[in-house]
This record gives structure tokens, C-alpha cells and sequence, in this order.
């Protein structure tokens, strides 16, 4: 219970699975206690061509996980000559925070991309337990607001721009609410053709319009 209040003081992370991919959104406050450190702190990370990672929890704990993950799907493609799938790559993360139960990674993260199998989603806590969300997931404290829109207007045949737009209006709802939860958000689809981080152009004039 204390780790996943430690994980939960802070972000709004969010995924979902729409026609033909997947989007993952965060926003950029990082705090510390009351203390906002920073407004544009990253927290979605590339850890393979079609895989990405959201993260809530102590950052140092999360940028080191990327690291040795993302040099697990370069071995792994160098032994296989093909990428690690999405279940694979979980199942992997899950094991290494397993490992560390007693001295833990206090990380919760969304794990999406696409592989052969399709488009998936893995929401894995503290400890390395991991559940494969089907529609849409959401992580840190801002994370009961953003559920609250996700499952109101999510549908499984929505198409990656509606997917990006209710994204972004989860995230939006969640900052509104949430003190932890703020600055600005990045966005990013991945389809079987690309990674593709969404410019801070369009992310504006879909906030502005959701706020005619």
C-alpha cells in the first residue's frame, strides 16, 4: 500500500487502443511534496520501433528501467532478427521488478505498441504484477478524473485521431482537477508503419477546440 502512494502522488498518464493502433499520453509536471520541480518532464519513452512506455512514480527509478529495457529489445532483435512483441516485452519488465521486490523500482507504467499479433496494452505496478488492458488504461493520481472521460466517451472502433483527441481531453480534465497533474502534454501514436510523438501544434489546437 505505502509504494503505490508513492507511485500515485504525482502524473496522469493515459492509453488507449483505437482502430489500426495505439495512443499513449502524459502530461509534464513533476513534482516534489508541494514543490512543482518541473514543467516539462517526459514521461513517455521509446523503448523499441513500435513499443512506447509511460511512467508515474520516482524518476530516476523509471529513466533506469528504460534503459535496460531498451537495451533488452536491441539484444533481443540482434539474437532474432525480429522485434520483441508487446506481451513479451511486459513479461520481461515484470519479471525484473519482481526481482527487486524488497528493494523496488517504485515505478506504475503503461506498456503499448503494436507487433504481429496487434495492438496491445500492459498496465504493470510496483512489483511487476501485469494486466493487459483491452480498451483503455490510465496511471497516477490524476488517474480516477481521466478514467472518468475515457469511459464515457472511448469506443472500440474509435479511429487513432479520436483516440488522440480523447487523449488529450482526459489528460485536460485530470489537470483541471488533479494538483499533482499539470503543465503540458505529449501524445503519441504508434501504428505498424511508425512511432509518431504528435507536435505541440496540433495538441494545442485540439485543446483549444475542446474548449469551444
Amino acid at each position: 500500500m505505502e509504494i503505490m502512494d508513492q507511485v500515485k502522488k504525482g502524473t496522469t498518464t493515459v492509453g488507449l487502443i483505437c482502430d489500426g493502433g495505439v495512443v499513449l499520453a502524459s502530461e509534464k509536471r513533476a513534482t516534489m511534496g508541494s514543490f512543482i520541480a518541473s514543467k516539462t518532464a517526459k514521461k513517455i519513452y521509446q523503448v523499441d520501433d513500435r513499443l512506447g512506455i509511460t511512467t508515474a512514480g520516482i524518476v530516476g527509478d523509471a529513466q533506469a528501467l528504460i534503459r535496460m529495457m531498451s537495451v533488452e529489445g536491441k539484444l533481443y532483435k540482434i539474437r532474432r532478427d525480429e522485434p520483441m512483441t508487446v506481451k513479451a516485452m511486459a513479461t520481461l519488465i515484470s519479471n525484473v521488478l519482481n526481482g527487486q521486490r524488497f528493494y523496488p523500482y517504485i515505478v506504475q507504467l503503461l506498456l503499448g505498441g503494436m507487433d504481429r499479433n496487434g495492438a496491445h496494452i500492459f498496465s504493470i505496478d510496483p512489483l511487476g504484477g501485469n494486466t493487459e488492458e483491452k480498451e483503455v488504461a490510465a496511471t497516477g493520481s490524476g488517474s480516477p478524473i481521466a478514467y472518468g472521460v475515457l469511459e464515457d466517451r472511448y469506443s472500440k472502433d474509435m479511429s487513432l485521431e479520436d483516440g488522440t483527441e480523447l487523449a488529450i481531453k482526459a489528460l485536460y480534465s485530470a489537470i483541471r482537477r488533479d494538483s499533482a497533474s499539470g503543465g503540458e502534454i505529449e501524445v503519441v501514436v504508434i501504428t505498424e508503419d511508425k512511432y509518431e510523438t504528435i507536435s505541440e501544434e496540433r495538441i494545442k489546437e485540439i485543446r483549444e477546440s475542446l474548449l469551444n
